[in-house]
Formats: C-alpha cells, sequence, structure tokens
C-alpha cells in the first residue's frame, strides 16, 4: 500500500460505499493507520492508496500514540454546515502544496464505525478541517478545487510539476501506464454495478 500522487485517476473517482465489515476491511484500516503515520499524516483516503471505497482513517492530532484520536470512519455524510473559517491545508497526494481554504468551522456528519454502529458526531475547527477534506477525496474533489482564485493560481506551478514527476514515472514504469490505469477504471466502474 502506497499513497497515489496527483494527477492519479483515482483522485477524482467517486468512491463506492462500503457494504460489509470484516477482518479484510480492519487490516486495510491498520495498514492505513500506519501509512498515515509513516506520511506524516492526519487524515488518509481510502482513494489515496487506490481503494475506491467511501472509507478514511482520521487522528488530528496525528501522533500514533493518542489511540483515543484515532477514527476510521465508513460511508460518512456530511449533513449540515455551519460557519466559514479559512485555513492552510496540505495533502499527501500533493507533496509540497499548501494552501489557503475556505470550509465550515462546524459539521454534523455521520458514519459507520468498524464495530457496525452508526454515529453522529459534531466537530468544530481542525479535526473538522480534515472530515471535510477526506470526505472530499471519497467524492473525487482535491482540496486545491476549493480554493480561491490565489490559490488556484499558487497551486497550478505545483501540480505541473507533479503532472511532468507522474509522467515520468509511468515512462519509467514506476507508476501504471495509461493502459493499465484505463484497465482498473474499467474494473473499478464493474465494481460498482
Amino acid at each position: 500500500m502506497k499513497v497515489v500522487k496527483y494527477p492519479h485517476p483515482i483522485l477524482s473517482y467517486s468512491s463506492k460505499p462500503i457494504r460489509k465489515i470484516d477482518q479484510k476491511l480492519r487490516d486495510i484500516v491498520a495498514e492505513m493507520f500506519d501509512l498515515m503515520y509513516e506520511s506524516q499524516g492526519v487524515g488518509l483516503a481510502a482513494n489515496q492508496v487506490e481503494l475506491p471505497y467511501q472509507l478514511f482513517v482520521m487522528n488530528a492530532t496525528g501522533n500514533a500514540e493518542e489511540k483515543e484520536a484515532e477514527f476510521a470512519f465508513i460511508n460518512p455524510v456530511i449533513q449540515r454546515r455551519k460557519g466559514r473559517e479559512e485555513g492552510s491545508e496540505g495533502c499527501l497526494s500533493f507533496p509540497d502544496l499548501n494552501i489557503q481554504i475556505n470550509r465550515a468551522e462546524e459539521i454534523i456528519f455521520q458514519a459507520i464505525m468498524l464495530d457496525g454502529q452508526l454515529k453522529k458526531f459534531v466537530w468544530k475547527g481542525f479535526p473538522a478541517r480534515v472530515v471535510q477534506h477526506e470526505t472530499d477525496h471519497l467524492h473525487g474533489h482535491c482540496f486545491f478545487e476549493r480554493a480561491g482564485l490565489s490559490g488556484q493560481l499558487l497551486a497550478q506551478e505545483v501540480l505541473n510539476d507533479l503532472k511532468m514527476i507522474y509522467e515520468t514515472d509511468q515512462k519509467i514504469g514506476a507508476v501504471p501506464t495509461r493502459e493499465e490505469l484505463a484497465r482498473r477504471i474499467a474494473q473499478w466502474e464493474e465494481e460498482r454495478t
């Protein structure tokens, strides 16, 4: 398992709901937490590791020792947003890109937990920002899309660099070719039906 980088097509793919919680899913969640901490992140969506599922893990503290701050959210739905606040955001799939993003200050959301229970949450501030960021990933939206004009312009240079790196990596076989990606996308689509 590894974090895919922009412009990998799964980052613009709308993930499918999870219908079954089993040991395989628990193992995926554990591996995602390990990768998130190794990458020094506070959240990681399943499509960032090339899994087209509505699942993300987070620990807003970023500290692996603080297990009580760990959450794995399955099929999350943001039900209400309240207030606005601007804050700096980065993303593991977009190395070296940090821009100001406007998000709701408070959210009400629900998700299924690993024990199968549906839970509702009311969060403010940074944890709410993380949930909004990761939920966007699950719907195929990347954080830079929410930036204002100045943020979009700032992002463009980094995005162009990431595209060049990705294309070079494709040529040397470090990432899948366009043909392989087309096969994977067709497989994701088939799994959705």
